[in-house]
Formats: C-alpha cells, structure tokens, sequence
C-alpha cells in the first residue's frame, strides 16, 4: 500500500500538515524530456500566499488550486479493470471557480506526434492505455484537455521556458506532469487496501468511500462524482510550490463540500473489460471496404495504397480480433508509420476497432479520427493521416462485404 505521504521521496510531495515532515524531495519528473523550469520549490505554495507574487513563471496564479481528475468508466468501460483512468490535470482558481481555453494560439493538435517528437514515448504509451476517451477519440480527448486547461497555466507560459525551446514543450510537460502525478494516486488499489473492490450488487456509503481513501492516501479526501447512482470520478486537490513542469505538489483534502453522489446506495460496478481503448465486443467481418464518412455523409474511402477516394474503394483482408487485427489490400499489408496510413510492401502495424452506434470505426494508436489535407472528387486522391492536424477530419467505417 502507498499513501500519499510515503511516495514523497519518490515524486516531490510535501505534506500540507505541519506536524509531518518529509524528509526529501526531488523533481516531480523523470523522464526523457527534460525542462528544467529553474524555479526554487522551498517558497510559498500556490494559494496560500499573503501578498502578490510577480513571477507567475514559478508559481501558478491566479488558478493555483491543481486537480488531477480520474474517471471509472464502465458502460462503455476504457482502461485496465483494475485501474482509474485519466481525465486531466486543471488549474482552478483558490475558491474552486475556473476558467477555460485561455490561449487559442497554443491549442496544439496531433498531441501523439508532439510527445514523440520530443522524446516522450514512454509517456504516449502510457496515455494510449491509461489516458483514453470513452469514444475511442484519444487524440482529441488529449488535445481538449490541454486546449481547455493546460493553456490556463501560469507556470506554462511559453516565456516560462528556457531558451530554444521547441514550439510545444509546454503542452509535453504539461501531459509528463499529469501522467506522473496519475501513478502517484492509485485510486483502484487504494479502495482494494479498504476493502472496497467493484461488484455488481455491493453498494456503498459515501462516508465509507472517503474514508476508506482518506485513509489511504494519508489523510486526504477527495470529491467523488457520480453517474446517478454508479462512482463515476474522483477529484485529488493540491497546492503547487514552484512550476507544473518540476515543483512540488502538495495534496489537500478537497475544498468545499458539495457532493454529486448521494449519501447512501452507491454503487461501484466492475468494467465489462479493460483495454487502452474502447472496443466493440463483435466479431469483425474478414473482407470489408473502409468508407469514409463527413458528419455521418459519406465521403468516398479508401484505395488499395491507403488513399482517401472518391473512386472505386478497395476491398480489405481484416485478421485478428476488434482490439487488435491486421489489414491487407492488394498493394499489401497496410500500417501508420508516423501519422501516415499506406499499403504496401514494408508497411505493417495493427488497428482496433471502436464502436460508434451501429458502425465499426477503424483506430489506430487509440484515436479513429482521420485527417488529410482536402477533399477527393474525381481523380483527385489524398493521403490520410491520424488526428485532427489537417483541413479534412473524418472517420473510417469498416463496411462487411
């Protein structure tokens, strides 16, 4: 069992009771891509200052309340079944109140492609898993997040960071920071430790559940969210010595006590299954055509190369299962090699396939969002990409044949 008092070693925590005492801290991150925000983590935490602070570059204001958020998806489920999933980091401001979308210049797209681009691999592949979109949309789950609230981060400003910086970095730091601060919060195993694990019939107080995580955590209470009568979400609050990209979070029971769960008879249903991203339980057909569709109009699909048409579509070999199979055309076997999609020779990956009312959309690296720079009519063919990075957004229907 970890609380959140005994993982303050390992990820730059400090205790908000005076009566504890850690005895180190370190930088919040390890990681591949490194930032150094040069801010000093032994000054005043956010919302507790007494007087103005003039470098907002090392500490967050005026939105200085931090909450990392975690959903319980479970009709669809997403996710592992035995862990929460992400839902994001927000900035608030100190009486719970929040803006959002505060710079639409840095409301970047192709979030997969930034992280890779600097480095931060690991961390893709741990979103691809543990930070996924009940639509199947991950991408631009990823990308609302940081639009709505990553750009309202003091500390993430872009003259915040050092010199040379590449465009982007503080949207990188800003996911490595989530992401870090996610694995510190073990939500699922927290509960399993108290006693309380998902069931089909057990229900639950609400005092039982925070003071199960209470505990847990070291003495912090978080809010809980409810769908109805189902645990839903839940809410960890913190204050915030230095910078997101490398201070220190310090965890705070959560400010106001307005719960969306009533006080009794909540319920905490198992996930159907788990996985990075939401599938369809069907079989998938083994030849099928990929149709293209615009705002539920169909748009033309795909050729055998991997192309976006309006001609003739061609007919796909489908191998495997709906949470990871293969697909071949005439050309060959068809893949994504760095946000492109081809057939061919050489080109090989997986897919999965999402359900989206009656239709099967075709995924791949946990978005089925597809982008390309216009839009076919006639002879004219374009090449198609993951993301919402380009003019044309669609999705790609895998039709029986």
């Amino acid at each position: 069992m970890y609380s959140l008092l005994s993982i303050v070693g390992l990820l730059g925590f400090v205790a908000a009771n005076p009566l504890i005492s850690p005895t180190q801290t370190i930088n919040l991150l390890d990681r591949a891509f490194n930032v150094d925000s040069g801010c000093s983590t032994s000054g005043t935490a956010s919302c507790t200052n007494s007087s103005s602070v003039s470098d907002l570059c090392c500490f967050e204001y005026p939105r200085g309340l931090l909450v990392q958020t975690q959903f319980w998806d479970t009709d669809p489920s997403t996710g592992p079944s035995d862990s929460w999933t992400i839902h994001g980091l927000w900035p608030d401001h100190c009486d719970s109140t929040f803006d959002q979308s505060c710079d639409s210049s840095r409301a970047y797209t192709d979030i997969a492609g930034l992280l890779t681009d600097n480095g931060a691999n690991s961390t893709l592949s741990y979103m691809q898993t543990y930070w996924v979109d009940i639509n199947g949309n991950d991408e631009s789950f990823w990308e609302h997040e940081w639009a709505k609230h990553g750009t309202c981060m003091s500390t993430l400003e872009t003259d915040c960071l050092p010199s040379g910086s590449a465009k982007g970095a503080e949207a990188v730091a800003y996911f490595e920071t989530a992401v870090t601060l996610f694995k510190s919060l073990p939500t699922y195993e927290w509960l399993a430790d108290q006693g309380i694990t998902p069931s089909s019939s057990t229900t639950h107080t609400l005092s039982a559940l925070t003071s199960a995580l209470k505990t847990a955590s070291g003495g912090y209470t978080p809010a809980l969210d409810c769908d109805g009568s189902n645990l839903n979400q839940i809410y960890w609050y913190f204050h915030l010595k230095g910078s997101v990209i490398d201070g220190t979070f310090v965890p705070i029971c959560m400010p106001s006590t307005s719960w969306s769960c009533p006080s009794s008879g909540i319920k905490y249903p198992p996930k159907s299954g788990g996985s990075g991203t939401t599938t369809t339980s069907g079989s998938l057909p083994a030849k099928a055509t990929i149709v293209a569709l615009q705002s539920g109009s169909q748009v033309g699909g795909l050729l055998s190369l991997g192309t976006w048409s309006t001609q003739s579509l061609a007919t796909f070999t489908i191998t495997g299962t709906a949470s990871s199979f293969t697909m071949t055309s005439s050309k060959g076997t068809c893949g994504v090699s760095g946000g492109a999609f081809s057939c061919g020779s050489g080109v090989s990956s997986t897919f999965s396939a999402v359900s989206s009312g009656s239709d099967l959309l075709l995924a791949s690296g946990g978005t089925s969002t597809w982008t390309s720079d216009g839009k076919p009519s006639g002879s004219t063919v374009y090449p198609v990409f993951t993301g919402t990075a380009r003019s044309q957004d669609y999705t790609l229907v895998i039709r029986s044949t």
